[in-house]
């Protein structure tokens, strides 16, 4: 007889999103064998969130109350018992947060997540264990004044970005803690831990306050990536005792604990199950994706992100660099560009008269290298780098007023893997022999653009199906704690998952074509800066 489903050993990876608390079960074949959510705008309308949080009256402060995200955890732990899951096969869990958000424990909160009762919800339990009702998120752009005092306190954006990665960001963690003391003083004294929504999720498992990850922890402003260590100099600019509320973080592939006899009573975990150190959304859809040494992943969506494995990591004021979540040694990159999809969905309106086949045509009809015009496309402020506007160049490095649409179109999609090359490279990336890039994203299912791709990183690109990559990336996540994390390479953890599909490989020529033009287009970028600065 076949084996049920739900009768198999798995890891459990969770993500605690912006819009839902999601889970998936993984078993020993790397198979997803049961995934389940429960979406906040439609199933706890109660809360009363857009897209799973509160936009406040100034446009700028956004936040999400965390009992909402508790009784998320309930609402899909009684769905996964009410279908016939089987938690006792569980051999371990893990899981993402959305990255920088900050949750506030009221003194006292720790007895109560000790002392949980199976006979009631967490939900009910754990009403008064919050001293801020209402966490900060990600989308939070209010504590611009907080970055300022952050920089001048340690010497400048620069010396931020390399003490912790990134310079200061509102959305940064320590910026948010700032705000929140300068703003709420007696709310901060009364709070005796911070948590990231990650480590949040994993004491809310474990029934004690689990640490931050290191790989999470770099998107605070606070930790130094180099010595895996909190800043002395950002603790005391942000906030008094913050080291103390904050705990020391941890590595992220570290077995905190097993879970807590809370959920082995209520739902029938295994007593013995370790809860596997929850990271960041960001790194765990690195693990997701199974990048390794040299890859890239690229996500062609409405903003295009670039997610980089560096070894030596050289920081700079734009992009951020994370300890990497699945080798200690190493490190993450992330770099983000605002101008993605909605370009190449206009240029595509203005110059293949609304068709993706004509947009393809373009590109195949055109040669590498754009007969050297280049152009820049920004028509939202660009973050990387900062800079708006259309700008187009002929070979002579000429401003020019328009292309023909066939060269506008290799233009655009030239321009944009080649900003994406050079800045990736800026932040200490290289592209190594063996380097795989992984396409996702809407853009990925044209393979002609995906062609330039490869081409202009002089890199093979490869498909895979990411929707769940946080969640799917945690369960893995998990599979490597329980083989012993740091001693045990990820690599050979996911070796048996799904493999991603070739999609494109470098033409012979291409190398040649793009060394000579991306040191054009890098300066031709710098030249546009300098006007815009002169102006």
């Amino acid at each position: 007889m076949a084996e049920h489903p739900d009768r198999r050993h798995c890891c459990l990876g969770w993500d605690f999103s912006t819009q839902q608390v999601k889970v998936v079960a993984v078993d020993t074949k790397l198979d997803i064998i049961y995934e389940d959510s429960v979406h906040f705008d439609r199933d706890l309308p109660e809360f009363g969130t857009q897209g799973g949080v509160h936009l406040h009256k100034d446009r700028l402060t956004v936040t999400s109350p965390v009992l909402m995200w508790v009784k998320a955890l309930d609402m899909v732990l009684e769905k996964m018992k009410a279908s016939g899951f089987d938690f006792s096969q569980v051999l371990a869990l893990s899981g993402a947060g959305q990255q920088h958000g900050s949750v506030y424990w009221k003194a006292g909160a720790s007895l109560a997540l000790r002392d949980l009762s199976p006979d009631r919800s967490l939900y009910q339990q754990l009403q008064i264990c919050f001293s801020i009702p209402d966490c900060p998120v990600w989308m939070d752009s209010s504590s611009t004044a907080q970055c300022h005092q952050l920089e001048a306190a340690v010497g400048g954006a620069q010396v931020l970005s390399q003490l912790t990665g990134s310079r200061a960001y509102e959305r940064f963690t320590g910026n948010q803690i700032a705000k929140v003391y300068q703003e709420n003083p007696e709310a901060y004294s009364q709070t005796e831990r911070i948590s990231l929504v990650s480590s949040f999720a994993a004491s809310l498992f474990l029934g004690s306050y689990s640490p931050i990850d290191y790989s999470d922890g770099s998107g605070m402003n606070l930790l130094q990536i180099q010595d895996k260590v909190w800043s002395q100099a950002c603790l005391l600019a942000c906030a008094p005792n913050l080291e103390e509320k904050l705990g020391p973080p941890a590595l992220p592939c570290s077995v905190l604990g097993n879970i807590s006899s809370y959920y082995v009573q209520r739902y029938g975990f295994s007593p013995e199950c370790p809860v596997v150190a929850f990271t960041g959304d960001n790194p765990a859809s690195l693990a997701g994706m199974r990048l390794e040494e040299g890859d890239i992943a690229v996500s062609l969506g409405t903003s295009d992100t670039l997610f980089l494995w560096l070894q030596e990591p050289t920081p700079a004021l734009e992009g951020h660099i994370f300890c990497n979540p699945v080798d200690p040694r190493h490190y993450m990159a992330l770099l983000c560009f605002k101008n993605g999809s909605l370009m190449r969905e206009k240029i595509r309106d203005e110059s293949a008269s609304g068709s993706w086949s004509e947009f393809s045509k373009a590109l195949q009809s055109t040669e590498m290298g754009n007969g050297g015009n280049l152009g820049f496309y920004f028509d939202v402020m660009e973050i990387t780098p900062e800079m708006s506007g259309r700008h187009r160049f002929n070979a002579e490095n000429q401003e020019v007023a328009a292309f023909p649409g066939d060269v506008e179109i290799r233009a655009l999609i030239e321009g944009q893997f080649m900003a994406k090359r050079i800045h990736a490279e800026s932040l200490g990336y290289r592209v190594m022999p063996k380097t795989k890039i992984l396409a996702t994203g809407g853009a990925s299912h044209n393979t002609d653009i995906l062609q330039v791709l490869a081409d202009v990183f002089g890199a093979s690109v490869y498909i895979t199906d990411t929707a769940n990559s946080a969640c799917v990336g945690s369960a893995y996540r998990a599979f490597h704690g329980l083989a012993g994390g740091v001693h045990m390479p990820f690599s050979e953890v996911v070796k048996s998952a799904p493999k991603a599909r070739l999609a494109a490989t470098p033409d012979p020529g291409a190398a040649q074509v793009y060394q000579a033009l991306l040191p054009r287009y890098a300066k031709l970028e710098q030249r546009i800066l300098t006007q815009k600065q002169s102006l």
